[in-house]
């Protein structure tokens, strides 16, 4: 069975937005890069947010963490913001104790509902 599928790239809308691989380790003369990269991703799309896919980061520690918020720093300094993909369990706990909070792909953002989920309140009774 083949599948013929389309030649060239798939297609993208402007408000998709772009992606950054961060693989690890990351060294400290990686990380300018990397800020550079969030900030010139964000001047070229009209995205407003950059995904990082943080799959292959490596072992959480504070490496890690110095690492997204400057990211973090530097998308904010060019007008955007951050969402992780496929962070590490155990990275979200870290950030969750030192007190960073990153939406992270596939999350329901604070104050939504999650996808799929609907509340229903029949007339007469009370909210739960």
């Amino acid at each position: 069975m083949s599948c013929a599928g389309g030649g060239g790239l798939p297609v993208v809308d402007a408000m998709t937005p772009p992606v950054l691989v961060v693989a690890g380790p990351v060294t400290r003369n990686r990380l300018t890069g990397l800020c550079d990269d969030v900030r010139t991703l964000l001047e070229s799309t009209r995205a407003g947010v950059v995904v990082c896919d943080v799959a292959g980061l490596g072992p959480p520690g504070l490496t890690a963490v110095d690492l997204l918020a400057r990211l973090r720093l530097a998308a904010r300094r060019a007008g955007g913001d951050i969402r992780l993909r496929d962070p590490d369990p155990a990275l979200c706990a870290l950030l969750d104790l030192v007190g960073l909070r990153f939406q992270v792909e596939g999350e329901a953002e604070e104050g939504e509902p999650a996808l799929g989920v609907e509340e229903e309140v029949e007339s007469g009774e009370a909210a739960v």
